[in-house]
């Protein structure tokens, strides 16, 4: 299962880049200030940092997928090239056979 403690649970900066950004626009609103939220949540939940490599970068303009999102792009490809599952609610990446994906 997701929950199971054998999981490494992975975080790309990509998605604390889309957070602020979400932040920002007024579209998420954590209760605390962004980067307080961030601080907290990483201390709670154990992550290892993927990384954003030139290989990730690569593989983010080869991908097949249905739209041009970079951020997507650059989660898409972090998965891809560390051989990660990426766990996402967007429709558009959950039918992809391209890298290994959960929907959530």
């Amino acid at each position: 299962a997701l929950e199971s403690p054998e999981n490494e649970i992975w975080l790309s900066p990509i998605s604390i880049w889309e957070f602020l950004l979400l932040v920002e626009k007024g579209r998420l609103t954590p209760g605390m200030p962004p980067r307080q939220w961030i601080a907290e949540t990483m201390n709670r939940l154990p992550t290892r940092e993927a990384p954003v490599t030139h290989e990730v970068a690569q593989q983010s303009r080869v991908l097949d997928l249905p739209h041009e999102d970079p951020a997507d792009r650059f989660l898409a490809a972090t998965a891809k090239v560390l051989e990660l599952t990426l766990v996402t609610a967007d429709r558009r990446l959950t039918g992809s056979r391209q890298f290994a994906v959960l929907s959530n």
